[in-house]
């Protein structure tokens, strides 16, 4: 999934300036910070590493005049953070099973999550170290992919919709239909990871997005063949340009990055269409590889102070979880109704899939990809 954002100059320059306070210390020789911080923080760890890796420009980091989340922690703490990025779930999997990784953090998806839990690859998080976790709103936790509350900690939420540019599609598309229209032929995006492409289908197909029935995936994989004349070409973080520079008619994305392709483009519109969406979780977690398990810690508390939390959300521009950001007045994004529409769509959550399920996925997903 996801994801990118870069937070407009103007609003990032308003949000971080509220967020600065005269110098203020958070213990610890060096350890002094500008910024108004809810948490405890020492240097005990100066001189660490921790390996933080987080879908692509999926945190305020510098950016267009934004608060750098990274620099902050590193300034407050002494760790050294090294950051990288993957472009999916299934990438992040590969690495992680594959025993090649030394991540300490990362945020993987809630379908991914069930898993990495059921194959014994995630460390218990110690709550009681994370006293900003009071924060996470209790409706997202202990949910259906970590039904202890144990192995996550909920980061962001979301739904992914039909972005479609208003010059080009007429009507307005209200189906995922509209991304198997011959009128669009070779202006048609699509998503360009299993799950979701599947996803996609299999709400226009009437199926559940959790079916363990080969025929359903079967007929999602024929329907997807069906749909690849007409492709312009698969999506990740491209789809910006293409979508943004009028180079393409429709495209199924994730509405915080329509937010952002809206304020760069008026010409796009978005909808959710009527089959149904998924509804999305992306929750930090701790691999049970993690070299630095405390740091590991203290960078998800870190993540959830009110001010860090508000940049996130800020840059991001993805629905938060967090009840400081979703109660406070200066986030500019609390009443966007793509983000928290007033009513929400029929929705489906993406759940982990038997071994034979994934396997035939795959398989089909590299059938459609050669057709």
């Amino acid at each position: 999934m996801k994801k990118t954002g870069k937070f407009r100059m103007i609003l990032s320059l308003i949000c971080v300036a509220a967020l600065i306070l005269p110098f203020a210390s958070c213990g610890g020789s060096g350890g002094a910070s500008a910024l108004k911080l809810e948490g405890s923080y020492t240097r005990e760890l100066e001189g660490t590493v921790l390996n933080v890796s987080n879908w692509g420009e999926y945190i305020s980091d510098g950016t267009d005049g934004s608060m750098n989340v990274v620099a902050e922690f590193q300034k407050l703490t002494g760790i050294t953070v090294n950051y990288t990025t993957f472009d999916s779930n299934e990438l992040l999997y590969a690495k992680l099973a594959g025993g090649g990784s030394n991540y300490d953090v990362i945020i993987p998806s809630d379908y991914l999550i069930s898993r990495l839990i059921s194959e014994g690859l995630l460390h218990k998080i110690h709550l009681e170290n994370l006293s900003n976790y009071k924060y996470v709103m209790e409706e997202y936790t202990k949910l259906y992919y970590d039904p202890s509350g144990e192995y996550s900690v909920p980061y962001t939420i979301g739904m992914v919709g039909l972005i479609y540019n208003k010059t080009m599609v007429t009507p307005a598309p209200d189906s995922w239909a509209a991304l198997w229209d011959e009128a669009y032929k070779d202006n048609i995006l699509m998503i360009d990871n299993p799950r979701d492409a599947f996803g996609v289908t299999q709400f226009l197909l009437g199926q559940s997005v959790n079916s363990t029935d080969p025929a359903d995936w079967q007929a999602a994989a024929a329907k997807l063949k069906e749909q690849a004349p007409l492709l312009q070409t698969y999506v990740t973080d491209d789809v910006y340009n293409l979508m943004e520079d009028n180079a393409a008619a429709l495209a199924p994305y994730y509405a915080g990055d329509y937010v952002l392709m809206n304020e760069n483009n008026e010409d796009l519109g978005f909808v959710y269409p009527k089959e149904g969406t998924n509804f999305f979780y992306d929750s930090m977690c701790i691999p049970t590889t993690a070299q630095n398990i405390p740091a590991a810690e203290l960078f998800i508390n870190f993540m959830l102070e009110p001010a860090i939390a508000l940049a996130n959300a800020e840059t991001v521009l993805y629905a938060v979880p967090n009840a400081s950001v979703r109660e406070n007045p200066d986030y500019s994004y609390k009443d966007n109704p793509y983000l928290y529409p007033a009513i929400l769509p029929q929705v489906q959550c993406f759940e982990n899939l038997p071994p034979e399920t994934l396997k035939l996925m795959s398989d089909l997903w590299t059938e459609v990809k050669q057709s």
